[in-house]
Order: structure tokens, then C-alpha cells, then sequence
């Protein structure tokens, strides 16, 4: 870290620019303030002064930027840094009078900080974020602290339990922080453990330590163990990390909630295009057993010229646990198919696990070379083969072996090798990599990094780095230099910008499971992560026997051999479905014998096909926000918080949100329902999707939502580009229409590009600029034509 002059901080009323900063000194405790732009700034304190001077952690990619920060010394000894969106100050050392008498109660506690007061405010002089308490606490018995310290190696010491109180206001809201599936949106007084734990209560969980509040400011917390936050309890919100050495986080300043995304962005990283494919349908299920039954699939498609363009081959295809190869009898020849598969603009993705079972082709070398996951003392971390007297991770049913370490530099590029000549070349062109939490947990294990109890939430980004950056550097084969796409089911910060898309994991097949799914993914795209999705239809296996609450809305009699007696499940596959169709990323999984659009029954398959239909007639427009995404780092995925936050009755709306600038989307989640209440934010009119039927915004309305209906509202100045019917977003689709919504002025990006690679970053694009002008009814437009002849000819103005 640069240094400012010491003579500086000792002049009362010393003011100078901010080209350099020095850590400060208060009472032993080391604070740093380091500015990453005029709304950005890290904030850092140790008992240990190289640490509170060392760098960000794992995940962050920007660096200081100080341009524009004052730094300044005030009479009352306070250190103030300015830029013109805010000022930190440091309240000055605390100097007890010698004569004052302590509390009988300090003889015994006082604490493991000497404590430190932090604010940032606004121009105006308004508080935005206050720390006024931190600790850094040695690991003891008393607070069962201990434990951490499993696996620890004497060279990692001292270790310490770290944390910070910020104070908060009573109306305060809190979103993000990863994915926590107990179906809330806002945190307030609700404590969350941020953690990748596959076993958590309510389905698994993994954490993005980033907190955005309607207060105008987010939170990005820099340490990667597992972390407890505290929202909103006692005027506090606390934050408390398992194991560090400093207290380091980022303070971001947002006049909107876009505005804060922009500063996570530059902090960790831009969510790159993804394959126009990803924003297709992607078609999966556990498993298919053979390439016939792939090609089948493939085939079922083509025929009933319904679109699909990702197919997905999930685990077991190999003869064993980390052979990296093909079971010959159910997959003779691979590429033949993969070939055969992209006649028809159809892609694979293919599992790619991190394990290696005793015993297969590779264990021996990765186990010589040191690049497992692996005790303190160089054991692998295996429930199969534990050393004597060590204690054993993984699952006492799991029996798959070892997990290689990516976060070895060396393992990460002979794990991406491997794959590379093993699987890519067989024409696979898109990876999921399962299993990101790591399955077999870091806690008392080690990573190449460090102690996995340390280090707990990071697997999954240098995992899907590995994947990321040997796409980018090799391509998948010879002339395939397409852009990357990878599935994983656990993030971490900084972990969009590896061409990943994300999962809700292996969750239930219920009712419940769909109802807690929305706040789930909203609460995923707030933490950063845009490319949020989830199994449609649930991953796990269907209960034998299911007696709905209402008779089913589609008769299951159809779907007998699929469903078994879970006699409302295709009710509730399509209303899955139809929530999908909105999702960032559109994919059905899950353990049934079939997962085709026809494979729940005559009553479901048409409605199927119509949302499937409806997926690529709005490409035009979700291709776009994937444009805005990779701008602004901002979500299209979107709470209501974020784009009404004047509207109070929105800050825990769980069953609603926006995708995109125009379309909120209220899914059906109730068996039986042919209705559903639906609030319209207020400040704006709204249309109804189907029946362009408008009203007022800031009311709750009754919808009529038959089975073949999601409720679907366009805010009242929008412009909604549509696409001509495809089959594949590798198909040619002009534009059909560009339905304008009037009721205010509007403006849309229309974006384009060659969909497959990465020359969009060299300005291989195609960008329109859509404007209405409602009091002059008229749409015009800037930059490239999107269309051929007169926009008239396209033009549709609801309700004119």
C-alpha cells in the first residue's frame, strides 16, 4: 500500500490530495481507507498491521483509484477522506483520563478490540454506513472457537474469530448475500449463515458475502469462510467471519440500486456474454442413460419444430468415478452424435466432475502430485480410505473418492487439459461443473490456498475459473472458438465473470420448493449473480404417492407412467414452466424416466409448447438485457426493490419481480389456483400482458390466471422487441414486431452480436437505440437498423 507523509497527520487541519494513503494507528489497532472510485471505498482494521495493509482477498479483480480523494486531519483529530459522492471519517484514538476509575466490569471484560469508530456520509452531511464496533477475537473454548482451528497447520497461526457492527436503521432492508432457499426476501432480523453447505435446512446454500439495502449503499464483505450475518437486531447489523486475520470490507455508494451493481462490477469482475444458446432452452434430466436416447430426444424436438438448443449429459457416463471416459456400450461413439446433434443447431453440455475414485486411471498421479483436497497433513480428504486416528470429511454414504484442488494453479490446468482432450474433443461445447461446494467440505481440510475452514466459499470460483479461462485461452477443439458456458450450483464473489451460469442445486419436486424458489433466485441476482436459474420441476425423485389439496388443473392420467400417483404433479410441471420461461436461464431437470415438453400428459403439452414458443419470441428482448447486464453489472433478474424504491409496499414482495425494464411476472405457486392477487407498483400505469386491459399502478388487483395463463404485466412506457418463431437461436430471427406500451417516454437497447464468440469485445456488435415519444407518438431509433424497410411496418402500439 502507498503511504502519505507522516507530518501530514499530525497538522490539525492538514488537507491534501489523495495520491497516497497511510494506514492509521488507534490505540494498537491498524486502520486502512483505501478509495477504489468516488462512490467505492475499502475499509480494513487489524491488530496486525501487514494485514490491515495487505490487498483485497480472492474474488476481486479492480484496483485503487484514488483520483479526486481529499484526505484531511480535522481539529478534533479525526482523519476524514472525501470525494465528491462521500467522506469516511475515522474517529480519533481514545484517550482515557489516567484518573478516571474503570468499571469493576472491565477488570473481566473488555472486549478483544480496543475498538474503532468508522462513518461514511453523504455530501449533504447524511449518514450512509457506520461501524462503530469490530473484533478479532483468538479462537478459545468459551465460544466454541476451537473447532476452527481443526486442520490448521502451526505456519496458518494466529487465526482469529473477526466481525463488525454497523448500525441500522429501523426501516432498513437487506437483500442478496447468496443463495439461502427459506423463502424470504428481505434479511431484516433474519440471520443468515453464509456458507456453501449442500445440507442446509432448507436445501443447500452457498454465499456471495454482499449485502445491497434500500439506503442507497451495499456491503461487500472480504473474507471467504463461512460467515454469520445479523440483520437489523438491537439497531445492529453484525457480521461475523469463522477465521481471518483483519476485518476488510467495501462500502458502496448508489443513487440507485444499478449504481451499486456498477461498483460490484468493477470490483469483481463483468458478467461476459454468454452463448446466444444460454439464453435458449436447455433440455436435461437425470439421465440420459445413452446417446440413442440423447438422439431420441434431439430427434422428438426437431419433429414437433419445437425450440430447443442445449442438451445436457449428466454424470455416469463413464465406466468410473474420474476416468474421464465414455461407457462404450451406451455411448459408441460421441462425436459421431455431437456432429449429428449440431446438423441440427443442437449443443451439448456435458458433467464434469472433481472426482477421482481409488483405483481410476488418474488417482495415483493427482494423489503423488499432492493436488487433492487433503488433511493438514497431506492425507486426501476420502470417506473411503481415512488415515488412522484423522478425522474423515464427506458423507459417510460417499464413496466417490477425491476432490482435486483448483485452487492449485497447476491441478486447475491439467483438470481443464484433461477435459479438454477427454471430453471437449468429442464435440462437447459447454461444461457443467458439478459439485462446486466443494460435496467433500474444506472445514479441517486443505486447499492448496490454505485451510479450507479459512478459505470455506471460494472452490466454486477458481473451479469454474479453471473451466473459463482454458475456453479462452485453448477453445473447446480445433476451429471451435466459442464463447464459454458453464453450470455450477454454488457462487462465490467474482465468480459471473467466468461464462458461469448458476443453480439452485438438487431441490424437491413440491409445491414449497417452487413458492421459496422466487425469493431464492431473487435474492441470487442481487448478490450480483445474474445467470440464476433452477431445475424445472425440482431434482428430486417424485414421492410415490401425492394427494393434492385441490383437484388437479391438468389430469395426470396422461402422464401415468411418468408421474406414478403424484396426481398434481403436472400441474405443477407447468406452472414450473411457465415461471422458467422468465428466468435469466431457462433449463428442466430432474430424477423422472422422461422430462420432454410431452412427457406430462395431452392436457400439459400444448401449454408447454406455448411457453417454450414464447421463450424465443422474446430472444430479441433477453438477449438485450444480457447486453445491459454485461454493461452495468446490474441484474435483469429484478426484486421490485430495485427499480421502486419510493413504493414501501414492495420491500418484501417474494412473488414478484421484474425481468427486465418492462415485464413483471407473478407466478402461480398455489395448487389449484385459477387466481392470484397481484400488486402493481405504484408511479406508473400497467397492461396487461394477454389482454392489454390497463390500470393504475400502486393497488393490488385480482388476475384471472387459468392453468394456461402466468400473470404477466407490462409497465406503461415500455418497448418490448419480439422475434419471428425459430428453432434455434443459431436460426436467422428478424425482428416481428416492436410492441411500444405508451403511458411515458421509453428507451430500449436493442443489442446483437454473432452469438458464439467473443468478437462482441472488440465492438462485433449490432446496438439500436429504441426511443418513444409519447406525446408525439412516434418511434424512432440510433445506431445499426435492425430490420429491413420502414420500423412502421413493425410498430404496435398497445391499446392505439
Amino acid at each position: 500500500m502507498s503511504r502519505l507523509s507522516p507530518v501530514l497527520l499530525l497538522l490539525s487541519t492538514a488537507t491534501v490530495a489523495l495520491a497516497q494513503t497511510m494506514p492509521l494507528d488507534r490505540n494498537g489497532q491498524t486502520i486502512a481507507i483505501e478509495a477504489y472510485a468516488p462512490n467505492v471505498v475499502r475499509v480494513t482494521l487489524s491488530n496486525i498491521a501487514k494485514e490491515a495493509e495487505a490487498g483485497p482477498g480472492y474474488g476481486f479483480v479492480a484496483k485503487p483509484d484514488e483520483t479526486g480523494w481529499v484526505h484531511a486531519v480535522v481539529k478534533s483529530g479525526a482523519d476524514t477522506y472525501t470525494s465528491d459522492r462521500m467522506t469516511v471519517t475515522v474517529a480519533p484514538a481514545y484517550k482515557r483520563d489516567p484518573n478516571e476509575k474503570l468499571p469493576d466490569t472491565a477488570k473481566f471484560f473488555s472486549g478483544s478490540t480496543a475498538g474503532a469508530h468508522v462513518s461514511v456520509t453523504l455530501p449533504n452531511g447524511s449518514l450512509l454506513v457506520e461501524m462503530d464496533g469490530w473484533q478479532m477475537a483468538e479462537l478459545n473454548q468459551k465460544d466454541d472457537t476451537l473447532k476452527n482451528a481443526r486442520g490448521i497447520k502451526p505456519e496458518d497461526l494466529p487465526l482469529y474469530t473477526v466481525g463488525a457492527t454497523f448500525r441500522a436503521a429501523e426501516d432498513e432492508h437487506y437483500y442478496g448475500l447468496g443463495e439461502n432457499q427459506e423463502g424470504y426476501l428481505d434479511h431484516w432480523q433474519r440471520p443468515i449463515t453464509c456458507t456453501a453447505n449442500y445440507l442446509a435446512p432448507a436445501s443447500p446454500s452457498y454465499c456471495v458475502p454482499f449485502v445491497v439495502t434500500n439506503k442507497g449503499y451495499g456491503i461487500v464483505w472480504d473474507n471467504p469462510s463461512t460467515t454469520t450475518i445479523s440483520p437489523a437486531f438491537d439497531g445492529h447489523t453484525k457480521w461475523t467471519s469463522t477465521l481471518g486475520k483483519r476485518v476488510s470490507f467495501f462500502v458502496i455508494a448508489g443513487k440507485t440500486t444499478d449504481e451499486i451493481y456498477g461498483g460490484y462490477r468493477l470490483l469483481t469482475g463483468a458478467t461476459p456474454m454468454l452463448p446466444k444458446a444460454a439464453y435458449g432452452f436447455i433440455q436435461c434430466k437425470q439421465r440420459y442413460r445413452s446417446q440413442a436416447e440423447l438422439l431420441a430426444v434431439a430427434k422428438g424436438y426437431r419433429q414437433r419444430h419445437l425450440p430447443l438448443d442445449i442438451l445436457v449429459v449428466d454424470w455416469f457416463y463413464y465406466t468410473k468415478m474420474g476416468e474421464y471416459d465414455f461407457d462404450p456400450e451406451l455411448w459408441p461413439d460421441p462425436a459421431a452424435m455431437n456432429k449429428e446433434l449440431h446438423a441440427e443447431n443442437i449443443e451439448t453440455m456435458i458433467s464434469v466432475w472433481p472426482r477421482f475414485a481409488p483405483g481410476s486411471r488418474y488417482y495415483d498421479l493427482l494423489l503423488g502430485k499432492g493436488w487433492f483436497e487433503h488433511y493438514a497433513n497431506g492425507v486426501p480428504v476420502t470417506p473411503d480410505n481415512p488415515a488412522e486416528g484423522k478425522p474423515v470429511d464427506g458423507l459417510p454414504y460417499d464413496k466417490a473418492g477425491s476432490g482435486i484442488d483448483t485452487t492449485n494453479p497447476d491441478a486447475a490446468k491439467w483438470w481443464w487439459n484433461l477435459i479438454h482432450d477427454n471430453i471437449a474433443s468429442k464435440g462437447f461445447d459447454y461444461f457443467w461443473a458439478d459439485e462446486t461446494e466443494p460435496d467433500l467440505p474444506p472445514d479441517g481440510a486443505y486447499f492448496s490456498i490454505g485451510p479450507g475452514t479459512r478459505y470455506f466459499n471460494v472452490y466454486s470460483l477458481f473451479h469454474t475459473a479453471a473451466i473459463y479461462d482454458g475456453m479462452r485461452r485453448d477453445g473447446v477443439r480445433p476451429g471451435a472458438k466459442n464463447r464459454a458456458l458453464i453450470l455450477s450450483r454454488d457462487a462465490y464473489l467474482g465468480a459471473q465473470r467466468n461464462g458461469t451460469i448458476f443453480w439452485s442445486s438438487d431441490i424437491s419436486p413440491t409445491w414449497d420448493t417452487l413458492r421459496r424458489q422466487i425469493p431464492t433466485g431473487l435474492n441470487i441476482a442481487a448478490s450480483g449473480i445474474a445467470y440464476t436459474g433452477n431445475d424445472i420441476g425440482g431434482w428430486q425423485d417424485l414421492p410415490y404417492l401425492h394427494t393434492p389439496a385441490h383437484p388437479p388443473l391438468i389430469d395426470p392420467s396422461g402422464a401415468r407412467d411418468n408421474v406414478g400417483h403424484y396426481d398434481d404433479y403436472p400441474e405443477l410441471y407447468v406452472r414450473w414452466f411457465e415461471y422458467g420461461t422468465f428466468l435469466p436461464t431457462m433449463r428442466t431437470h430432474g430424477t423422472r424416466k422422461y422430462n420432454e415438453v410431452w412427457s406430462y400428459g395431452p392436457q400439459a403439452e400444448p401449454i408447454l409448447e406455448k411457453y417454450l414458443t414464447l421463450r424465443y419470441t422474446l430472444m430479441p428482448y433477453i438477449y438485450s438485457l444480457g447486453w445491459f447486464t454485461h454493461q452495468t453489472g446490474a441484474p435483469f433478474m429484478r426484486a421490485l426493490f430495485m427499480d421502486f424504491p419510493a413504493d414501501e409496499k414492495v420491500a418484501d414482495i417474494r412473488d414478484e419481480y421484474m425481468f427486465g425494464p418492462a415485464l413483471l411476472v407473478a407466478p402461480v405457486a398455489q395448487q389449484g389456483a385459477t387466481t392470484r392477487e397481484v400488486y402493481l407498483p405504484a408511479g406508473t400505469d400497467w397492461y396487461n400482458y394477454w389482454t392489454n386491459e390497463k390500470m393504475h399502478g400502486g393497488q393490488t388487483i385480482t388476475v384471472q390466471a387459468p392453468i394456461d395463463t402466468i400473470p404477466v404485466f407490462v409497465r406503461a412506457g415500455s418497448i418490448l422487441p419480439l422475434g419471428v418463431p425459430v428453432e434455434s437461436t443459431r436460426d436467422m430471427q428478424p425482428l416481428q414486431k416492436i410492441k411500444v406500451y405508451p403511458g411515458a417516454n421509453a428507451e430500449f437497447t436493442l443489442y446483437n452480436d454473432d452469438g458464439t464468440t467473443y468478437a462482441y469485445e472488440n465492438g462485433d456488435r449490432q446496438i439500436t437505440t429504441l426511443r418513444w415519444d409519447d406525446q408525439n407518438g412516434e418511434l424512432t431509433h440510433e445506431g445499426t437498423k435492425a430490420w429491413p424497410g420502414s420500423e412502421k411496418s413493425l410498430l404496435e402500439i398497445v391499446g392505439r
